[in-house]
């Protein structure tokens, strides 16, 4: 085997992660950097991409070559995640124009993905991308600078994503990765790999969207800049690297086709690999990331972050516990979920706390509790915001089926997975079996795996099955399923029955912010 290691870093929504590993995928060192998260407005989520992306990174990069002594030259190659996709305009000099608008939880582009539905039409929208426009796309969000920040559009070099940030901060170059172009929706063609005039034409010049790269390929090398920055070795190979999900599925283990990733984080995002572009109505696809492999995606808004919402703005007395030295808020909360029967006693909560993506693709949708009661506890009410979001999971399987599209395996991982209560209501609720990898490092053990491939030490993606063991299988329990048919029909109803008050309600914020 190789000496040597690879390095491998992730931007995520609250927090950044960074390995360390050998060649034969063992962990040599972790380190993670908490951040924040701007919304300045209702709809409108942000990052600033040198105060979190580019700080993580050269902290954490830091941090593991202290912490492990490693001769910088010693690192063969560097991958790199982030959150996406996303868009940051950055001017002739590389300097940010404003902070990065982020992925679908940012949902300000409204008009703007109705404007060019109206331009292009939703039918050459989906033939060129793959997916309808949503909250998810960055194409809307491009067309927002323009129409409502003229000069800071004005001003735009390039219009790059958030792990392509990275990677240019690194080497000076302008690049995006194949998969994460498809998020660039309806600029990215997924059948010709290329930026559409077509499309362009109503949102931005091609001049102004970087050269795409499948995510292994190394993009260019470490800078005697960003060697002075970070403690690395100048002419360090950097791959183009990709969106986070699509590292986690890696990570994951995803490897076959039919192989399917189910992400539990913040939001919640699902990722299978195919062997033909699947286009439905309802869900995105994509070139994945190597040619010849494909990916079917779909994913909700809000998932973690509503257990860190509720943590942090209800469950006081548990955090405080946490604070002053005593258990963990979030092993407190499961464990008065657990004392909740099936169904919360009644209480059915809609997850859609930042809108919807995937299937109902509605920005404008609303986070419920119903039949709230006396009675309810606060451990019925955190039950409610579990069991919400594997309806909405289950919501989504069911259209995919219909669909026509069927995973094989379906592998989770993220920080739900460290609730065994959550995996279970998940599988029960949907009658899908959940593997759980061994290894829940997360997305930058993908990117160093991507390195790792980039630089020759692998001939494909596929061969990830060599790092990659599960720990555990989680079983769906029949009797289960059953009980929570009715409040699944409910909750179905629910969303169909409020949409039109969320609507109102929605508009009338708009209107007078």
């Amino acid at each position: 085997m190789t000496q040597g290691y690879l390095l491998g870093v992730d931007i995520g929504t609250y927090s950044s992660k960074g390995v360390i590993v050998k060649p034969d995928g063992s962990l040599v060192a972790s380190d993670t950097q908490p951040h924040g998260l701007d919304m300045p407005r209702p709809g409108f989520v942000e990052h600033d991409a040198d105060q979190v992306w580019w700080r993580d990174f050269v902290t954490i990069v830091r941090n593991l070559l202290q912490k492990t002594g490693i001769d910088p030259k010693q690192v063969l190659g560097i991958g790199t995640s982030a959150i996406g996709s996303c868009v940051l305009p950055i001017d002739e000099q590389g300097k940010p124009l404003r902070p990065a608008i982020l992925y679908g939880i940012d949902t300000r582009a409204t008009q703007e993905i109705k404007y060019l539905e109206r331009r292009l039409g939703r039918e050459t929208i989906f033939k060129i991308s793959g997916s309808h426009l949503s909250s998810q796309a960055s194409g809307p969000k491009i067309l927002w600078i323009k129409n409502h920040e003229p000069e800071v559009y004005k001003k735009a070099r390039w219009f790059l994503t958030s792990e392509a940030y990275l990677v240019y901060k690194l080497t000076g170059k302008a690049s995006i990765d194949i998969y994460t172009a498809a998020g660039y929706a309806p600029l990215f063609d997924v059948s010709t790999r290329d930026w559409n005039a077509q499309a362009a034409q109503f949102i931005t010049p091609l001049d102004r969207l970087p050269k795409a790269y499948w995510s292994y390929e190394v993009v260019g090398k470490i800078t005697a800049e960003a060697a002075c920055e970070t403690g690395l070795a100048e002419g360090t190979p950097v791959v183009a690297g990709t969106t986070d999900a699509a590292a986690e599925a890696i990570s994951a283990g995803v490897a076959d086709f039919g192989d399917m990733m189910l992400m539990l984080g913040s939001s919640a995002f699902f990722i299978m690999k195919t062997a033909n572009l699947i286009q439905t109505r309802c869900f995105w696809s994509a070139n994945f990331l190597e040619e010849g492999a494909f990916a079917f995606l779909g994913g909700m808004s809000t998932s973690g972050s509503l257990t860190t919402w509720f943590r942090d703005q209800i469950a006081q007395m548990e955090l405080e516990e946490e604070r002053q030295g005593g258990r963990d808020a979030y092993a407190r909360l499961a464990e008065l979920a657990l004392e909740s029967p099936i169904g919360a006693r009644g209480l059915i909560a809609l997850p859609y706390f930042e809108g919807e993506r995937t299937p109902i693709h509605d920005p404008k949708a609303k986070g419920v509790w119903f039949g709230l009661s006396l009675k309810h506890t606060k451990g019925d009410m955190y039950r409610a915001i579990l069991e919400g979001v594997a309806y909405g999971l289950r919501h989504n399987f069911e259209v995919m089926k219909a669909e026509g599209v069927h995973p094989q395996r379906i592998l989770a991982v993220g920080g739900g997975t460290k609730n065994p209560l959550w995996l279970q209501i998940i599988a029960d609720v949907s009658d899908i079996q959940l593997e759980v990898p061994e290894q829940q490092i997360g997305a930058s053990y993908g990117d160093a795996f991507l390195a790792a491939t980039g630089i020759g030490l692998f001939e494909n993606l596929s061969e990830i099955k060599r790092w990659i063991r599960m720990k555990d299988t989680i079983k769906p329990n029949p009797e289960n399923r059953a009980a929570y048919e009715i409040y699944y029909q409910i909750f179905r109803e629910l969303y169909t029955r409020t949409k039109p008050l969320m609507h109102r309600l929605s508009d009338h914020l708009t209107k007078n912010e």
